[in-house]
């Protein structure tokens, strides 16, 4: 997995007030997250080419249960700080 954009992700939460609501699909949509994984990678061809790897990381780490819980740890982590 891809972490390398977690930092990034966890200011822009923060910057825009949406790291509750982020928590709350980490750690409590369960089937919901791969449905938005889906999405995510079927529009990965529309994004520009600086934003597909970033949009590909996020897919991933949404399909994947324990990267999910650990980016909601990595997130809790970084509003702290």
């Amino acid at each position: 997995m891809d972490r390398s954009f977690w930092h990034q992700w966890a200011q822009s939460l923060q910057r825009y007030h949406l790291r509750g609501l982020s928590l709350v699909l980490l750690e409590g949509t369960g089937p919901l997250k791969i449905v938005l994984a889906q999405f995510m990678l079927a529009g990965i061809p529309f994004a520009s080419s600086v934003s597909k790897a970033r949009w590909e990381a996020a897919a991933e780490m949404l399909e994947d249960r324990d990267e999910s819980r650990t980016f909601a740890a990595f997130l809790r982590e970084e509003s702290v700080n």
